[in-house]
């Protein structure tokens, strides 16, 4: 690296570690409000930029939207002046490290919906300046950063990667409402576009986070990111697949798979359940099923993997309509009492929640869908509005099956037991408390 190059990449990694960088954080949602949250912990002068301005209103009065993050840790940088929100591009020209943490979604024909991360890039391309280290930590396929993002932020720029300006990726590793693992204690994967990169990307984030491990490459970042989700992905397949097994066979799953947990070695416990759910293991395996096809191969494992996961909605109607059927009842005209909408327990995140199919498809069966969920106050289902029923105790008493799609900490499962008809566990939520009632299926 020439003497000019080495200095810009050294007076950088100085203001960073004097604390004196400015950070900006695209997109103020799961990922990105405690991201800015941990940099201002370290001491950080943090903006938030994001185009909704509620959201930036929301964080300018304190208000957290986010389950991880309180009222109480956001006001606290409001009032001593380390995080600001704004949707104004045009405070990037101010700012010296700047992390994307914009959503990647997937479009109904299964292709990434690379739109925010092209609009993010664009949006900050005309701010681009000497001395800025820019980290993408969308989830996304490999070669994204590299082909995709570069050269959008130096299309109209002179400006060269690893010697004027820094580019790596770093995968956002967010699991909403863990305590353990937060952003600040999950180990952070870190590649740049050059070593350089790499080394201003290191720099910065091990000044806010714990642990920082730093890999050869973007590809290899952003890879990791996808061998974590597919990795959860496939083996959740395996066991929902398992589970339809045992069905068949009349063997309980979730006493096989507790069976196989005592093993000390060479066996991982993973349980089935009604779907996947989140913005990551339902998505980011198919990114890489998507980037295999444009180079002629099959992703196997992935496609067989989605399509079982993506069945389950399916089974567990087809299961709750004989469990009916087996107390002479028809699906259709039924009373169906969904407990838990959220994708996973203790926690609001709807994000391809497998309980807004299993809905829409006894709906679609002539059933008369209710729900309950302490987390959840309201959902939309192709534009219909549904609100969580106060009164539990009465509607259990009324529903002719009690469908318990996420095990919130909050229900009371005796009480739910006890005012229950018929109940189907898509979680094995009652295991404390029905022993061997007839009136509980389980998956």
């Amino acid at each position: 690296m020439k003497g000019k190059e080495l200095m810009v990449k050294e007076d950088l990694i100085q203001d960073i570690q004097k604390k004196r960088a400015n950070i900006a954080v695209i997109g103020m949602g799961y990922v990105g409000l405690p991201l800015a949250v941990t940099f201002a912990n370290a001491g950080f002068n943090v903006t938030g930029i994001d185009p909704i301005q509620e959201k930036v209103d929301m964080v300018n009065r304190g208000e957290s939207y986010i389950s991880d993050i309180s009222n109480a840790q956001l006001r606290k940088h409001i009032d001593n002046g380390r995080i600001r929100a704004t949707t104004d591009y045009a405070t990037l020209s101010e700012i010296d490290a700047v992390s994307i943490c914009v959503p990647t979604p997937l479009r109904k024909t299964g292709d990434p919906d690379m739109s925010f991360i092209a609009q993010a890039s664009e949006d900050l391309a005309p701010y681009l300046h000497r001395s800025m280290i820019v980290v993408l930590e969308s989830s996304t396929y490999p070669g994204t950063t590299r082909e995709f993002v570069l050269p959008k932020l130096i299309a109209n720029s002179n400006l060269k990667v690893g010697a004027d300006f820094f580019l790596a990726f770093s995968p956002e590793r967010v699991d909403p409402g863990r305590t353990d693992f937060t952003t600040y204690n999950t180990p952070k994967v870190v590649g740049g576009i050059t070593q350089a990169c790499t080394d201003v990307a290191v720099a910065w984030y091990q000044e806010a986070i714990e642990k920082v491990v730093p890999v050869s490459s973007t590809e290899v970042a952003e890879m990791a990111k996808l061998l974590e989700n597919t990795f959860r992905m496939i083996n959740i397949s395996m066991v929902n697949e398992l589970a339809q097994m045992c069905e068949r066979l009349e063997v309980d799953v979730w006493e096989v798979i507790d069976a196989a947990a005592t093993k000390p070695f060479g066996f991982m416990k993973f349980t089935p359940g009604p779907g996947l759910g989140g913005h990551c293991i339902p998505v980011d395996p198919l990114y890489l099923s998507w980037k295999m096809k444009t180079l002629n191969y099959t992703a196997r494992f992935i496609e067989l993997a989605s399509e079982i996961n993506t069945n389950m909605p399916r089974y567990v109607v087809s299961r709750i309509q004989d469990a009916l059927n087996r107390y002479k009842k028809s699906l259709n005209g039924s009373k169906i009492l969904i407990l838990g909408v959220s994708y996973k327990p203790n926690i609001n995140d709807m994000r391809e929640s497998p309980a807004l199919d299993i809905i829409h498809l006894l709906r679609e069966k002539g059933a008369i869908v209710s729900y309950n969920d302490p987390y959840v106050p309201e959902i939309e289902i192709e534009g219909v509005q549904m609100f969580s029923e106060k009164e539990l105790s009465t509607f259990l008493e009324k529903a002719d099956l009690v469908a318990i799609i996420t095990n919130h900490d909050k229900f009371d499962y005796k009480m739910i037991l006890d005012k229950s008809q018929l109940i189907f566990d898509a979680r094995n939520a009652m295991k404390d408390v029905s022993k061997n009632d007839l009136k509980v299926i389980k998956l």
